[in-house]
């Protein structure tokens, strides 16, 4: 078992959900602490509250990993009277860092509103607004026969060749054959010294995301048995990487919106919750849900053809211009994204088995839903 850093811990994780998918404004990222500690025991949670701070005292934690940022508006002062500030006071004399991902995990791919829509059983998922288009380039190389395999292997395992969440290490072949003549100075694996060579090659031919390129080319030069392999990259414009607010899914078979309501209620184990609907026997089947809040957006739910929405905190004169518009909508509130719990606790302790750390990852045990509803009295 090896010993890692906060440094490294957020190296991985931002390879996977980077800063770059945040809103404009949104303070994801290091909110305390210091990343070059060593890191033992981080606490997941929904929220950073005073009760969730001494939850991480208690359990002589030294990582908290939050999905809200504590720090979301610049602080005034440092009046240690209020709790709400005594609690970044607590965190730095305990040294424990605190980091957030916030919209980055909302708009990642298999993040927070992946797992919502992944909880209700959505089919044919999409993204409700796609707000950021990464452009794809495509990488071709070519390699004796014999080493392909080697080659192939070395550049997927560094990231190519992974065209969507659902299919990894993707790449053709095209058999050719390879001419060249060494000339003086050169040190040829195959061949001799001015004469003219002929080998039998596969051409592999993969796409790369940007932020891979540096470590597949890395990992291309490091197994490729020539002195200097050709290589070609393209940029691919009909082919993007997409980021965006929400999700819009199908129901596997319809329901009445009466039958909806209570499967909600059901899906993220709520008592309550608030809608706006002008028929309950209105048929639910296209399903758009962004967690949060995230009323503002929801013309975007219309314009995808759903038949209800689904997001928390809705205002007051949003949800009447939402009545206007003749969309059904249901706000469960904004606590339902404390499914990220246990997703980053199943992701965390995956990255920990791979990648042989010393490292303990728990959930947050306290409840930060602020509202109590009348049911639970």
């Amino acid at each position: 078992m090896k010993s890692i850093t906060g440094y490294e811990f957020i190296e991985l994780f931002e390879s996977h959900v980077p800063t770059w998918l945040a809103e404009e404004g949104d303070p994801v990222g290091l909110h305390l602490g210091d990343l070059s500690r060593p890191v033992r025991r981080i606490l997941v949670s929904l929220d950073v509250r005073p009760e969730v701070v001494q939850e991480a005292i208690e359990k002589q934690v030294d990582f908290i990993f939050s999905h809200h940022p504590p720090i979301y508006r610049p602080l005034k002062n440092l009046d240690v009277s209020d709790k709400q500030t005594k609690m970044y006071v607590d965190l730095l004399k305990h040294d424990i860092s605190v980091y957030a991902a916030h919209t980055n995990l909302d708009n990642a791919n298999n993040g927070m509103n992946d797992w919502l829509s992944e909880a209700l059983g959505l089919l044919d998922v999409e993204i409700m607004d796609v707000t950021k288009r990464v452009p794809v380039k495509k990488i071709s190389v070519c390699v004796p026969n014999a080493e392909c395999n080697r080659v192939r292997l070395a550049m997927t395992d560094a990231g190519a060749g992974n065209i969507s969440d659902e299919y990894s290490h993707c790449s053709y072949e095209a058999q050719g054959v390879g001419r060249f003549t060494p000339l003086e100075g050169a040190k040829p694996a195959i061949g001799h010294i001015n004469e003219p060579e002929a080998v039998q090659e596969k051409k592999i031919e993969m796409i790369v995301e940007d932020k891979y390129l540096a470590e597949v080319l890395e990992a291309l030069y490091e197994s490729h048995p020539y002195e200097e392999p050709i290589y070609e990259i393209y940029t691919i414009n009909n082919f993007q990487r997409e980021y965006g607010l929400g999700r819009v899914g199908n129901l596997a078979l319809p329901m009445s919106l009466r039958s909806f309501i209570q499967y909600v209620k059901d899906v993220f184990q709520i008592e309550g919750m608030r809608f706006i609907a002008a028929d309950l026997d209105q048929t639910i089947t296209r399903v758009a849900i962004c967690g949060g809040d995230a009323g503002k957006y929801y013309r975007k739910a219309i314009k995808k053809g759903a038949d209800v929405y689904i997001t928390g905190d809705v205002y007051y004169h949003t949800a009447h211009d939402m009545q206007a518009d003749g969309l059904t909508v249901i706000d469960p509130g904004h606590h339902i994204e404390q499914i990220c719990k246990p997703k980053l606790l199943e992701l965390f302790n995956e990255w920990k088995k791979e990648n042989t750390w010393d490292l303990e990852v728990i959930a947050s045990e306290i409840n930060t839903d602020p509202f109590i509803f009348d049911s639970q009295l």
